[in-house]
C-alpha cells in the first residue's frame, strides 16, 4: 500500500476519532512522555515564523497534559534518545535531510497543498533511537500537524474559547504507521466574524481593548486548530489593517489567507472609505477617489497571502442604484485588475480574487455579467442557510472555480437571527454536500455571528470543507459523539450528543428571534403543551449530566450545552405562557392571571440566565458575549432591549359561571353559547384521548357531574367541585363501544348549567386497514416512514436521520443528477394509506425549504395515487420575496396537489423523485370532509398498521 492511501486511512477531520496517541507503551511506539520524561523537540530556526509559534503552543499543551517542561532543540546534536522533529519541506534543513536520505517519502509532500505526515522514524541520526516525525508540505501543513498532535494528546481547539478543559495524562505512546489527513477537498476554508455587536465588540473591548492583534491571536489560532485557512474580520465599524497593524502581520505569521467580505473590494475595509474616502461611493461620478483608495489596499496587502475580493455594491452593505448597469461593473472589474497588476507588477491572475453573488449581484450574474476565469465565483445561500445559486451540471469548468458563502447568523429580513445557536448540521451537510457535488471546492466561508454561541456548527463547517466526502447520510450522527467525546468525557459523551442533537433541532424549528406567542398552536394536537414537554425533557437531561460532571468540565458544559438549552427552552415556555395568557383572557378564564405572572418570572429568568453567563461563568470571562437582544421583535430589526411580552388580565363580577372550553378550538361555551360541542373524532386504532377543561368565571366554588350516555364513553372524573379550572380526559373503551362509527355523548350539569357534549367514535376492524389511517379526516406522514422505495440504477433514495422540524428528511442522492423523467419505473416512494372518506383530498408536502438553484423554472416533484396520472409540481412556482419570507421563517416549504379519491379503503400515495435536490419531511393528506387544523408543525403522525 502506497503512503498516501496509509496516509488516508486515518479520519479526515479536526477531531479525530483514530487515535494514534494512546496510553500503553510498547516496542513500536514512540514514547511521547513516559515515566515522568518527555521528549524533546527539535526545529529548524529557519522555518516559518508561524511554524516555530505553534511549536511553542504544542510545548503549551504539552505541559497541560503532562506538567513536563520539554527541552526545544535546534540541532541534531543537541537531542536524546527520543526526539520530535517538525519542520516544513523546502524549509526545514532537517526535513530536507530526512526526506533526501529516504528515511521520509518526501515524494508525499512534494507540491502539496497544505499536507502533514507524522510518522516514527528510526535511527534518524547518530544518537537518536527514535524519532516522530511531523512534516508539512507547507507552512499550514506543517501547523496542521502540530495541532493534530495536539489534538491527538486531548487539547480541543475550543480550550480557550469554550474553557474546555485538558484531562492530564502521564503516559502518551505514538503508534506506528503514517499519519496523515492527506489534502483539504476544499482550498479555502474559513469563518466571517460578523453583526458582532453588543456581543463580540463588548467582550473585544473590555478583553483586549478591541480588536486587535491580542484578540486575533486568538481568532487565527482556533481557525488554525480546526484545519481552517480563510477569514473575513469583524467589519461593522472595524477597520482590520488600520485598528492593529499588527493584525496582518500576525495572520500573515500564521498563515491565515485575508479576505474582505462581499461588499469590501480589494482588501479595504467598508469603514475606511468612511473615514479615509473622499466623495462619494459611486463609480460613475468618483472614479479617481475611489480607484486611488483601491490602490491603497493593494499596496497595504503587499506579498501577504490574501483572496481579494473584486466587484462593487452600494454604499455599507447594500445595493448599487436601481438599474445598474452590467457594463459598468464588469468596467469597475476590470479597472480593479488592472490596480492589481499595477501594484504587484505581475499578471492580476496570480492573484487569488473572487466575485461574491451576493443578493442582488447574482441578479447581474443571471443577466449576462461576467468575470475572466480566473475569479472564483462566491455563490452564497439565501442568508437562511438555502443556497441560491450553483453551477449547472453541465457547466464548463472554470479556472477559478466556485465557493459558497454561508451563513449561520444573519441581520436583516425577514428576521434577524443572531442570539443562539439554531442551526441543524444536517441541513448544513445537506446543502454543502450539494454544493460539493456540483463541483463548489474552491471556497467555503461561513458567517458565524459573534463566533460564540456558534462553536459546535462552526467547528462540524470546517471539518466538513476539510472532506466533504467523510460525512455522508447514514455516518452524520456519529459528528455528535465523536464532537461531545473530543470536548468533554467519554462517558456522558453520549448523552451530551444527544442532548445537542435535540436543542439544535426544536431551536431550528423557528428562530428564537421570530417566536411568539402565535407560533405554536394551543388548542390544536397539543402543540404548544409538547413543545415544552420536549424542552423540558431536555432541560432535565441537561441538568442531569450537569450534576454527573466532574467539576473542570462544568464551564465548558455550561456554555456549549447547558446554557443553550435552559435559555432556549425558558424562551419557548415565555411564549407558551404569554398565549396561554392571552387565551384564558379572551375566555375569561382566571388561570390568565397566574400565567401573567409566569410571563413575568420567566422574562426575569432569561436576564438571569444571561447574567450567569456574563458574571459566574469562567469568573466573568465572557461579560457581553450573551448580550444580543432576543425578546419582542415587531420587524426585522431588533429591539434595543429585550421587551416583556403584553399581557392580559381577568376580573370577575359574578358569583358563579361555568364554561366549558375543547380541544381544537379557542370557543368557549357557557350560558351564552349553548350550541352543542362536538371533540374531535376517536378511532379505535390511533386510542387517542381528548379533554374537556371545565372551568369557574366566578368568585365561588361550584359543583359539577358528568353522566355519559354509554358506559364505553371514559371520564377521568364524574363529579367534583371546581375551584378555578379542571381539566377531564375522555377516552373509549373501545371493548365495549360498538364496531364501525357510533355517535353518542355525555352531558355536563354544572352548577344550573348543562351542556352536551358529542362523542364520535370509530371502532375499526383492523383486518381491513392496510398503511396510515385517516383520523378527523386527516392523514399525516413522516416521509421516512414509506411503505416502498424504488431507487434507479445510480440514484437512491436516502433517509437524513434527525434533518427537519418533526423527523426526517428524504431526498434522492447523488445530488449532482440531471431531473428525472417521471415514468411508470422511476424512483418513487410509494405510502400505503387509508381513506374512510371519499371524494377530493388535497396532499400537502412539506419540503425543506430548497431555493431554485439552477437556470430551470424550478425543483419538481411528481405526486398520485394508486394508478393515476402523476402531477408535476414545482415547489419554487410561487416563489416571490413574500413566500420566500414565509418559507425560510416556518423552515418548510409546504406545496398542495388536488386529487380525488372515488372508493374508500387502502390506496397508495407515490411521491416521484424529479429533482435530486428535494428533500421531503412530512406529508398531510387533507379530505373533503375534513378540515386541517391550523398548526405549526403540522398534525402528529396517524395510527399506521
Amino acid at each position: 500500500m502506497s503512503l498516501f492511501l496509509i496516509g488516508l486511512s486515518t479520519k479526515s477531520y479536526a477531531i479525530n476519532p483514530d487515535k494514534y496517541v494512546v496510553n500503553e507503551a510498547s516496542a513500536e511506539n514512540f514514547p511521547l512522555a513516559s515515566k515522568g520524561k518527555i521528549a524533546s523537540i527539535l526545529v529548524d530556526n529557519n522555518d516559518f515564523s508561524g511554524v516555530l509559534k505553534v511549536v511553542g503552543h504544542l510545548e503549551n499543551d504539552l505541559f497541560k497534559v503532562t506538567n513536563l517542561h520539554l527541552n526545544r532543540v535546534n540541532k541534531i546534536s543537541d537531542t536524546a534518545d527520543f526526539v520530535v522533529i517538525i519542520g516544513t519541506l523546502g524549509k526545514s534543513k532537517i526535513i530536507d535531510q530526512l526526506a533526501k536520505e529516504g528515511k521520509i517519502d518526501g515524494n508525499e509532500l512534494k507540491g502539496k497543498w497544505e499536507k502533514f505526515t507524522t510518522q516514527i522514524v528510526n535511527n534518524p541520526s547518530k544518537g537518536i533511537k527514535k524519532a516522530l516525525v511531523i512534516a508539512g508540505s507547507d507552512k499550514r501543513g506543517t501547523i496542521y500537524g502540530i495541532y493534530d498532535l495536539s489534538n491527538q494528546i486531548g487539547v480541543s481547539p475550543w480550550y480557550f474559547w469554550a474553557d474546555v478543559p485538558v484531562k492530564k495524562q502521564s503516559e502518551l505512546h505514538v503508534l506506528p504507521g503514517i499519519h496523515s489527513q492527506g489534502e483539504p477537498k476544499v482550498k479555502y476554508r474559513g469563518i466571517f466574524i460578523n453583526d458582532e455587536a453588543p456581543a463580540l465588540s463588548g467582550w473585544a473591548f473590555e478583553k483586549y481593548g478591541g480588536f486587535n492583534a491580542k484578540f486575533y491571536d486568538t481568532v487565527f489560532e482556533l481557525i488554525l486548530r480546526m484545519k481552517g485557512n480563510y477569514l473575513w474580520p469583524s467589519m461593522w465599524g472595524r477597520m482590520f489593517y488600520v485598528d492593529d497593524p499588527k493584525n496582518a502581520d500576525l495572520a500573515d505569521e500564521y498563515g491565515i489567507v485575508m479576505g474582505t467580505s462581499h461588499h469590501e473590494p480589494l482588501a479595504r475595509a467598508h469603514a475606511e472609505w468612511a473615514n479615509f474616502g473622499k466623495g462619494k461611493w459611486d463609480f460613475n461620478t468618483n472614479a479617481e477617489n475611489l480607484k486611488a483608495f483601491w490602490k491603497q489596499g493593494i499596496e497595504r496587502m503587499g506579498n501577504k497571502e490574501t483572496l481579494v475580493t473584486v466587484g462593487m455594491r452600494g454604499d455599507g452593505d447594500e445595493p448599487m442604484t436601481q438599474g445598474t448597469a452590467i457594463e459598468l461593473l464588469e468596467n469597475i472589474v476590470k479597472t480593479q485588475r488592472n490596480i492589481i497588476a499595477e501594484v504587484t507588477k505581475k499578471p492580476a491572475e496570480e492573484t487569488p480574487q473572487m466575485w461574491a453573488l451576493y443578493k442582488e449581484v447574482q441578479d447581474y450574474y443571471d443577466k449576462g455579467m461576467r468575470v475572466p476565469d480566473d475569479i472564483t465565483l462566491l455563490l452564497c445561500d439565501d442568508n437562511w442557510g438555502n443556497i441560491r445559486k450553483l453551477p449547472e451540471l453541465d457547466a464548463k469548468p472554470r479556472k477559478g472555480g466556485y465557493g459558497i458563502y454561508y451563513h449561520y447568523d444573519y441581520v436583516g429580513g425577514p428576521r434577524n437571527y443572531k442570539w443562539i445557536n439554531t442551526n441543524q448540521i444536517e441541513r448544513t451537510w445537506e446543502q454543502m454536500d450539494l454544493a460539493y457535488q456540483h463541483g463548489v471546492d474552491k471556497i467555503w466561508i461561513v458567517n458565524v455571528g459573534d463566533i460564540k454561541p456558534m462553536e459546535f456548527p462552526t467547528e462540524f463547517f470546517l471539518d466538513l470543507a476539510w472532506n466533504p466526502e467523510k460525512w455522508n447520510a447514514n455516518n452524520l450522527e456519529q459528528y455528535y459523539t465523536q464532537w461531545a467525546t473530543e470536548n468533554f468525557d467519554k462517558e456522558n459523551a453520549p448523552e451530551i450528543a444527544q442532548i445537542i442533537k435535540f436543542y439544535t433541532k426544536y431551536n431550528a424549528r423557528r428562530k428564537p428571534e421570530l417566536l411568539d406567542a402565535k407560533t405554536y398552536s394551543l388548542v390544536n394536537y397539543n402543540e404548544w403543551d409538547n413543545v415544552i414537554a420536549d424542552y423540558k425533557k431536555l432541560v432535565e437531561k441537561a441538568n442531569s449530566v450537569n450534576e454527573k460532571l466532574k467539576p473542570e468540565y462544568k464551564d465548558a458544559y455550561y456554555q456549549l450545552v447547558l446554557f443553550p438549552v435552559l435559555a432556549s427552552s425558558n424562551l419557548n415556555e415565555l411564549y407558551a405562557a404569554t398565549a396561554k395568557n392571552q387565551l384564558y383572557a379572551k375566555q375569561g378564564r382566571n388561570e390568565a392571571n397566574v400565567y401573567a405572572e409566569k410571563v413575568k418570572e420567566l422574562f426575569v429568568k432569561d436576564s438571569l440566565l444571561t447574567n450567569d453567563f456574563h458574571t459566574k461563568l469562567s469568573g466573568g470571562k465572557w461579560n457581553h458575549m450573551m448580550a444580543q437582544t432576543h425578546i419582542g421583535y415587531t420587524n426585522w430589526q431588533e429591539p434595543k432591549t429585550n421587551v416583556i411580552p403584553n399581557t392580559k388580565r381577568v376580573f370577575y363580577d359574578t358569583a358563579v359561571n361555568p364554561a366549558i372550553a375543547i380541544d381544537g378550538t379557542e370557543e368557549i361555551f357557557d350560558s351564552n353559547n349553548k350550541k352543542t360541542i362536538v371533540l374531535s373524532s376517536f378511532n379505535s386504532l390511533e386510542n387517542k384521548a381528548s379533554y374537556i377543561d371545565l372551568i369557574n368565571r366566578g368568585v365561588k366554588n361550584f359543583s359539577f357531574k358528568i353522566t355519559p350516555e354509554n358506559n364505553w364513553i371514559l371520564l377521568s372524573i364524574t363529579k367534583g367541585t371546581i375551584h378555578a379550572q379542571e381539566r377531564i380526559s375522555v377516552n373509549i373503551d373501545w371493548k365495549k363501544a360498538p364496531k364501525g362509527i357510533t355517535k353518542s355523548h355525555f352531558t355536563v350539569f354544572a352548577e344550573d348549567q348543562k351542556f352536551n357534549v358529542e362523542v364520535n367514535a370509530n371502532n375499526i376492524d383492523p383486518s381491513k386497514v392496510q398503511g396510515f389511517v385517516e383520523n378527523n379526516g386527516c392523514i399525516s406522514i413522516e416521509a421516512k416512514n414509506y411503505s416502498k422505495a424504488i431507487n434507479g440504477d445510480i440514484i437512491q433514495w436516502t433517509v437524513i436521520p434527525n434533518l427537519g422540524k418533526t423527523d426526517s428528511g428524504v431526498t434522492l442522492k447523488p445530488s449532482n443528477h440531471k431531473s428525472i423523467e417521471v415514468t411508470e419505473s422511476s424512483p418513487r416512494l410509494e405510502y400505503d394509506v387509508h381513506f374512510f372518506s371519499t371524494g377530493k383530498v388535497k396532499v400537502h408536502a412539506y419540503f425543506s425549504p430548497t431555493i431554485n438553484f439552477s437556470i430551470g423554472d424550478g425543483l419538481k416533484y411528481g405526486v398520485a395515487f394508486d394508478a393515476e396520472k402523476p402531477q408535476i409540481m414545482n415547489i419554487n412556482a410561487d416563489n416571490c420575496e413574500n413566500n420566500w419570507g414565509k418559507s425560510v421563517s416556518d423552515n418548510i416549504k409546504i406545496t398542495t396537489s388536488l386529487h380525488t379519491i372515488e372508493k374508500s379503503g387502502n390506496h397508495v400515495l407515490k411521491i416521484f423523485g424529479v429533482d435530486p435536490a428535494l428533500v421531503l419531511q412530512k406529508i398531510v393528506i387533507e379530505t373533503e370532509t375534513g378540515e386541517l387544523k391550523e398548526s405549526y408543525l403540522g398534525p402528529p403522525e396517524s395510527f399506521k398498521k
